[in-house]
């Protein structure tokens, strides 16, 4: 089992979530640093309004579903969307083995890090203002 340092800088959120579903799903341990920088493409004002129209939808307050307002949890319950059944067997080992932080730890700075994010395209909202705004 290999341990995979990702700096979430400017990454896609789709693209690093599709990434780290799949590196998890062979049996690596992920760690995602900088999950708040991470970019949505597309209008910001319509990311902003799909994800409080989606809150709104919610559920029951006990039952659920519960829509995560912190960017390091938005970034995990994407993660586990693209994991086959999280609840049990390999998808549950799969999400166990994936670790996801704002900023960067102490015990991992000092490490290699994969880059996953290239150049910001020209409309882009990041993790942190959207779960600043809903």
């Amino acid at each position: 089992m290999e341990r995979i340092i990702i700096d979430g800088e400017s990454a896609i959120f789709g693209r690093l979530c599709s990434f780290v579903a799949k590196k998890s799903l062979e049996g690596n341990e992920i760690i995602v640093v900088n999950s708040e920088k991470t970019i949505i493409t597309g209008n910001s004002k319509d990311i902003i309004k799909k994800r409080r129209e989606l809150i709104a939808k919610g559920g029951s307050a006990r039952k659920g579903p519960f829509f995560p307002r912190i960017s390091y949890q938005i970034l995990k319950r994407c993660i586990r969307g693209m994991l086959p059944n999280y609840s049990r067997g390999i998808g549950k080992k799969a999400l166990g083995n994936i670790k996801c932080y704002n900023g960067i730890p102490t015990e991992f700075e000092n490490q290699t890090m994969i880059k996953l994010g290239k150049s910001k395209p020209l409309k882009y909202l990041e993790l942190r203002e959207l779960s600043e705004k809903v």
